[in-house]
């Protein structure tokens, strides 16, 4: 069989190669009940690699977990983005290089029309937040020290806490992130656990995606912001996360934070914490 072997190196001698995590995936899914082990096996053993990792141009990635103690700091009650807000016990993420969106998106639309034509897709799971996002800008806490926003998804990382925020309006959101970046992000980082916090905003999924994956929502109004925390998120969750959406609401942007979710990572090649997500 002729797999075009030669493609292979004319690709890799064009086009952008930094290191910068232009685009990412993030994917927050709900395996159904009685099915937490067996979602967790094939993702872990197959999906990670052959879905994601093994494409062209997505160079890091890291799955994290919610268990049950975790979803239930979760807020707001009542979300857009998870309904119940605790629903979405895995997350990944994953980076994606700077300029290389639609040379990734032509493989991973085939590779997974592939596995799903194989029998290699667990069907017994719920998409409840999965987009492709454009990187707006990283924040740090430490400037020019510490990891760069391209080691996230490989440094040990304590924890993260997944924040979304809509706006009312689609141009209001150039207003909320510049007052992210240069006003709320830097105080709130201070003196913090979180190392630093990438910002987001969502993409259209192409119409040859998976049935089984929604359109994505708030393409025009919506900011995903991923804090990266050197600490478990229990430890600090009241002091340094549970007011987020009053901060974010009483800046008069017209914006509301639609979701604070925090996550361990999980033990690849374990089942560590599956059993604890009930």
């Amino acid at each position: 069989m002729d797999t075009h072997s030669e493609t292979y190196a004319e690709l890799a001698a064009v086009g952008p190669y930094g290191v910068r995590p232009g685009h990412a995936l993030i994917t927050m899914v709900e395996p159904h009940p009685g099915h937490e082990y067996a979602y967790n096996r094939w993702y872990e053993d197959d999906h990670y690699y052959a879905g994601a990792m093994a494409m062209p141009w997505m160079y890091a990635g890291r799955r994290w977990v919610a268990t049950r103690d975790l979803q239930l700091l979760r807020y707001p009650e009542k979300s857009a983005v998870a309904e119940p807000v605790t629903a979405g016990c895995y997350i990944s993420t994953y980076w994606v290089t700077e300029g290389r969106y639609d040379d990734h998106m032509k493989w991973t639309v085939g590779i997974n029309k592939r596995l799903n034509r194989d029998g290699r897709v667990y069907q017994d799971r719920t998409h409840v937040f999965t987009a492709f996002q454009d990187h707006e800008a990283t924040v740090y806490r430490d400037g020019a020290a510490g990891p760069r926003d391209f080691h996230a998804l490989d440094h040990p990382y304590a924890g993260l806490v997944v924040e979304v925020i809509d706006v009312e309006r689609a141009e209001q959101r150039a207003g909320l992130l510049e007052w992210l970046r240069s006003r709320h992000l830097p105080k709130v980082l201070a003196g913090s656990p979180a190392a630093m916090v990438t910002l987001f905003r969502p993409t259209p999924l192409p119409g040859d995606r998976m049935t089984y994956v929604k359109q994505v929502e708030g393409v025009d109004t919506r900011l995903t912001l991923l804090w990266f925390l050197e600490a478990d998120p229990r430890e600090c969750w009241q002091e340094h996360f549970a007011g987020l959406g009053e901060q974010v609401a009483g800046a008069g942007l017209g914006a509301r934070v639609e979701l604070v979710a925090p996550f361990v990572p999980t033990v690849p090649g374990t089942d560590r914490y599956v059993d604890r997500l009930r």
